[in-house]
């Protein structure tokens, strides 16, 4: 049996944006922007994919360049699946078809997932989930074998946040 996947963001969740003040975070700049995350944390998210705990899979706005860029240097596995955005949807996830109406990509690309197989737990981290709330909750209510963490930008996914990702992958619920 497969193991849960966990769709994984960059921006807010791994890129946390502090002031450079917490000092065990490593910083660096990929394609012109400063990135700064926990290496504990990834390494905890690369530990979980390599023990079979779940299967990492990319769902960012980096795209590929995740993948390409940023993996290695964050400690985490390369060759993941990832999630493009739709040819035709902007960089802000509104598409210009629907005349600026709210059409978050990201929704989307979890809906096919899941679609993919129904009975296959997914965990979704992406800290614009808290401000897509009203479009998610539709999607969660329908599919409760998706649990979903929204960190706080600044500070981004801590080990408290993990701590509760097992918490429900050990519970089964």
């Amino acid at each position: 049996m497969a193991p849960p996947l966990l769709l994984l963001d960059v921006d807010g969740v791994l890129n946390a944006l502090d002031r450079g003040d917490a000092p065990d975070r490593v910083r660096r700049t990929f394609a012109g922007y400063l990135l700064s995350w926990d290496p504990t944390v990834t390494k905890r998210l690369a530990d979980w994919h390599a023990d079979g705990t779940v299967e990492l899979q990319w769902l960012t706005t980096w795209a590929a360049r995740a993948d390409e860029m940023l993996a290695e240097p964050m400690g985490l596995p390369r060759g993941l699946r990832v999630h493009e955005r739709p040819h035709g949807e902007g960089p802000t996830g509104y598409s210009s078809s629907l005349g600026g109406a709210p059409n978050w990509w990201k929704l989307g690309a979890a809906q096919a997932v899941v679609a993919e197989d129904p009975t296959r737990r997914t965990v979704w981290i992406d800290d614009d989930l808290a401000l897509q709330a009203d479009d998610v909750q539709a999607f969660l209510a329908d599919n409760p074998q998706v649990y979903v963490v929204a960190p706080d930008l600044a500070t981004g996914l801590t080990h408290g946040h993990l701590d509760a990702v097992e918490a429900w992958l050990v519970s089964g619920s």
